[in-house]
């Protein structure tokens, strides 16, 4: 806000930061009483909001810089930043040699019992069967559950008990974990994962905004380099591909990255609902 508010010092930005599900249900909940206070939204899983015509179309011209994965294409959403879903590993307890370099690696028997998993990672689950299709995705799943994972609630916790040495492996968010690195944990991610799935935050106009012309000021903005690389130094991946990303591990163009269709978020209760079943998470 404050490198905005410097280039643009006639343009004044109130704000409020909650997490992801507040921002949505609250976003949801003002919208249905007629209460339209925001000019701009930005938040992971943009299509909850979406599906609820919450934001008006608008082709920044900064657009241009992002791959399609990380845009809708009606211009209702661009991605700021986005969490590459990851395997982790603690190399202490993991050399580089053995770590699992894809998906079929985690069901060596040596992993039995040994990998943390997110009790909530339904957007995960979803894309891997929009992209592999439903046998396959099935199949591994259920071989996968095979392997006795343990769950925990948040990617963070899970980096934080593997850089414990609670389990040797865990999914976490690829940017966390370098973040860890530069304070000495013992912690590496694998970045051969075929594909890896992409959380993408995204920022959108508001439908009914008060104040559209400073709304996409602030838009183009954020979505400039000079407004990745304020993201970036917040310590988030910024989603524009001529921006460096925090390490060169992390570069998209190196990456297999998928970001979460637009079904997967819309029918996530789905979704949902078979990864608790498959994994037997009550």
């Amino acid at each position: 806000m404050d490198a905005f508010e410097k280039k643009y010092p006639f343009v004044k930005v109130n704000y409020i930061r909650v997490g992801t599900a507040q921002m949505i249900n609250r976003v949801i909940t003002e919208t249905l009483a007629g209460k339209w206070d925001f000019d701009v939204v930005t938040v992971l899983g943009m299509d909850a909001l979406v599906k609820r015509n919450i934001f008006a179309p608008y082709m920044s011209p900064e657009r241009e810089a992002f791959l399609d994965d990380f845009k809708d294409p009606k211009g209702l959403w661009t991605g700021v930043y986005h969490n590459n879903i990851v395997v982790a590993y603690n190399t202490k307890l993991v050399s580089a040699r053995d770590a699992p370099k894809d998906y079929p690696d985690l069901l060596d028997p040596r992993w039995k019992g040994k990998i943390l998993m997110d009790q909530r990672d339904y957007t995960w689950y979803g894309t891997l069967v929009k992209v592999w299709g439903r046998e396959k995705a099935g199949r591994y799943m259920k071989q996968l559950a095979q392997q006795e994972p343990q769950f925990r609630s948040g990617h963070a916790l899970i980096a934080q008990l593997v850089v414990a040495g609670e389990m040797p492996l865990g999914w976490v968010y690829d940017f966390r974990i370098e973040t860890m690195k530069k304070e000495g944990a013992p912690i590496e991610w694998v970045d051969t994962l075929n594909p890896i799935v992409v959380e993408v935050g995204g920022i959108g106009l508001g439908a009914k905004a008060k104040n559209p012309n400073a709304a996409k000021l602030f838009i183009d903005f954020v979505l400039s380099k000079e407004g990745q690389q304020v993201v970036r130094g917040a310590q988030r991946t910024p989603s524009r591909k001529d921006v460096e990303p925090l390490v060169a591990k992390m570069d998209q163009s190196r990456l297999k990255l998928k970001s979460v269709p637009d079904e997967v978020e819309n029918n996530l209760k789905q979704y949902a609902n078979e990864y608790r079943e498959i994994f037997r998470i009550k």
